[in-house]
Formats: structure tokens, C-alpha cells, sequence
């Protein structure tokens, strides 16, 4: 096998257990880095530390990707006009802070046959946050519920 110092200087090709007493001759691991070249090779390094490294650059990596947050504002067809706007206040603070959201109409019992009044309430919440964010899709009834999704412009 090519065996590789831990400066990166090549020491040659030897055998297996001249390369794992060089490896102890450092106080360090014998790792093989590529098996599949001809001949294989291995190097000499901490492999506790490789490892402890790896995970840092893993989850600096996970730190920095960017996650989308989906909010959920659920409303009735009875809402009334206080609890609307304070709905509306925070829908317009989740798209002003970047965020998705789910806005929900919910009908229960015979509430079903007023669907026109769950279109009436995503048509105003569309129309009132226009300035913030955009509708990704029109109103679509799914059983009981009625749902459009918001994203930040």
C-alpha cells in the first residue's frame, strides 16, 4: 500500500505491518483513504480528531442551509371582524418575517353549504396582504376544509 505522512509527505509503498508500525512510530492512526486504487492508499493521521472535524464541518453545513417555516392561520366562516383582523395581523407579520403560510378555512356541521363565504375570506386575505406576499394557489375545498397557501414576495 502508498502510505502518506501526516505533513502530506508520501513515504512510499510498503506492506501493512511496516506501515501500521510507522503509524505507531508517529502516535497516530493508519486510515486507508482511497481502496480502490492500485495499490491502495493509506494515511497517516488522528483519526479521532478526522472524525471530530467532520461532524463540526456537517453540522456548520446543516447551520447554514435555509429551511422554509410554513405558518398555519385557521378561520371559520362565522369569523368576526376583530378576531379577522387580528388573524390578518399576524398573517402579514409571518410574510413580513419571510415565512410561509397556510391560510385554512374550516366548516363544521352545515357550515359546508356556505362555501361561498370561505372564498369571500381568502379572496379579502389575498387582496389585504397583496403588498406582502402573493397567493401561491387559488382557494381549493379538501373535505371539510378550504385552504390557500401564502408565500413572501
Amino acid at each position: 500500500m502508498r502510505v502518506i505522512a501526516p505533513d502530506g509527505e508520501q513515504l512510499g509503498i510498503m506492506t501493512v505491518p511496516v506501515a501500521v508500525e510507522r503509524a505507531r512510530g508517529y502516535g497516530l492512526d493508519l486510515v486507508e483513504v482511497s481502496p480502490k486504487t492500485v495499490p491502495p492508499v493509506c494515511r497517516i493521521m488522528d483519526f479521532g480528531k478526522y472524525k471530530y472535524e467532520q461532524t463540526k464541518r456537517q453540522q456548520a453545513a446543516r447551520k447554514k442551509q435555509a429551511t422554509t417555516v410554513l405558518k398555519e392561520i385557521k378561520f371559520r366562516p362565522k369569523t368576526d371582524e376583530h378576531d379577522y383582523q387580528f388573524k390578518l395581523r399576524h398573517i402579514r407579520e409571518f410574510l413580513e418575517s419571510k415565512f410561509k403560510v397556510k391560510v385554512v378555512i374550516f366548516f363544521r356541521g352545515r357550515e359546508i353549504i356556505h362555501k361561498d363565504k370561505g372564498i369571500q375570506i381568502l379572496a379579502r386575505v389575498r387582496e389585504e396582504t397583496a403588498d406582502l406576499g402573493v397567493a401561491m394557489n387559488e382557494p381549493k375545498l379538501d373535505g371539510r376544509i378550504m385552504v390557500m397557501m401564502m408565500a413572501p414576495k
